[in-house]
């Protein structure tokens, strides 16, 4: 989801931009499947879809047929669309991929990135330090990617931005699942103080360096128990 802060004083404002009918349920279906409202192997209903949201069918098979083709549901015949099942194999293998596909944004957008950009991430990291503190996963995982999307939507290259926007969709209801929510958070909390790291060498135009730590520390999984 594409958002604007504009900051006046101290105040931050959060605009939406414009989305069509099938981008909202595709962001509806997305978030579902993120809060475990949808589980793995678990049937889509596009009814429900349609009465939830108040709208035809046509946009909800639009959305879906996206997410199948981002392999984030499947289309089995006679059954219809189910949230996919992933191995941990396949996870590690994305982290991986994602992790090289965000560096190469970041050294992208390095010297593109303005004060008030640096003001939106910092937003973002405040944001995420109260959702740790309160425990709102919701809250965590929304403000979390909100945090790496604004200087991914800088980095001047659309493809990149899509690529790394379906494979973000496609991960984020796969990690994290652990029941033990303080190990959880302190996870969590590890993670943003790599978001401070990270806003610091875009501060200081360490190109080098902010790609090594993206790549190689901050998609790194070191708990593979909870993934």
């Amino acid at each position: 989801m594409a958002i604007e802060i504009i900051s006046r004083g101290d105040a931050f404002k959060i605009n939406n931009t414009y989305k069509s009918l099938k981008e909202h349920v595709y962001d509806y279906i997305v978030s579902n499947i993120q809060d475990g409202v949808l589980s793995p192997g678990q049937k889509i209903s596009e009814i429900e879809i349609c009465e939830a949201l108040k709208i035809s069918r046509t946009p909800v098979r639009e959305a879906l047929i996206q997410l199948s083709s981002e392999d984030i549901v499947e289309n089995i015949p006679r059954r219809g669309f189910l949230v996919k099942q992933i191995d941990v194999n396949s996870k590690l293998e994305v982290y991986q991929i994602i992790g090289v596909l965000d560096a190469l944004a970041a050294s992208l957008a390095i010297d593109l990135l303005t004060e008030q950009d640096f003001k939106k991430m910092e937003y973002y990291i405040d944001i995420v330090d109260q959702a740790i503190q309160n425990q709102d996963y919701h809250e965590y995982q929304v403000n979390q990617y909100q945090f790496h999307n604004v200087y991914i939507q800088k980095c001047g290259n659309q493809k990149l931005i899509d690529l790394i926007t379906s494979m973000q969709n496609g991960i984020i209801r796969m990690t994290y699942l652990s029941s033990n929510k303080d190990v959880l958070f302190n996870v969590f909390s590890q993670s943003n103080q790599e978001h401070k790291r990270i806003l610091s060498y875009f501060k200081s135009k360490n190109r080098e360096e902010i790609e090594r730590f993206i790549k190689d520390a901050h998609w790194k999984i070191t708990y593979l128990e909870m993934i």
